[in-house]
């Protein structure tokens, strides 16, 4: 069985009204992603995966996260006459559905990743800020204490990417504390 490709696609599969401002945007994240597209600090960047396919054929853009501000830049691009309280209502609706994933790093700003079909975590790059996907491993969870029960886990792994290069070796990149940026132990 082949999948559909695209989220337009998957979303016209399962009878979602396609007004000219959802086709717009949900054009936005079926459009493959250049390297370097958005360079700098909130860049979305495919990397060196570019597309790979996901489960049961779906074209997945791997690595894509954009802010709502970035859905809204494109999506002007193609609508001029789109509002930003449609692209935002939108995000949300495609959010709610289980279409888009709602993305937060540590920074306050949200991402939004098409990549919902692949377990994955997110690699941010503390240099430039591009965030790419990693296909989560998979580890029993935990038991929760006090018989809590645990579902999910989301995991965000810091480094550097390859066009920024390798780390320094006296740990001036970490956030965590031990060296370089981020809150010391008390």
């Amino acid at each position: 069985m082949i999948g559909v490709q695209t989220l337009t696609d998957r979303l016209m599969a399962k009878g979602w009204r396609m007004t000219a401002q959802r086709r717009v945007i949900f054009g936005v994240f079926d459009q493959p992603e250049q390297h370097g597209d958005h360079p700098g600090q909130h860049g979305d960047h495919l990397g060196r995966h570019g597309d790979q396919p996901g489960r049961h054929g779906e074209a997945v853009h791997r690595d894509l996260h954009l802010t709502a501000d970035e859905v809204m830049d494109r999506a002007v691009a193609r609508l001029p006459e789109i509002s930003r309280a449609t692209v935002y209502n939108t995000l949300g609706e495609l959010v709610d559905a289980g279409e888009l994933l709602a993305v937060q790093v540590g920074d306050r700003v949200t991402r939004y990743d098409p990549n919902v079909n692949n377990e994955h975590h997110h690699v941010v790059c503390t240099v430039c800020g591009r965030i790419f996907d990693l296909p989560a491993a998979a580890v029993a969870l935990p038991a929760g204490p006090g018989g809590f029960t645990i579902f999910s886990a989301e995991v965000i792994y810091r480094g550097r990417c390859a066009d920024c290069g390798p780390a320094p070796t006296d740990g001036a990149d970490r956030t965590d504390g031990v060296g370089g940026i981020g809150p010391g132990p008390d």
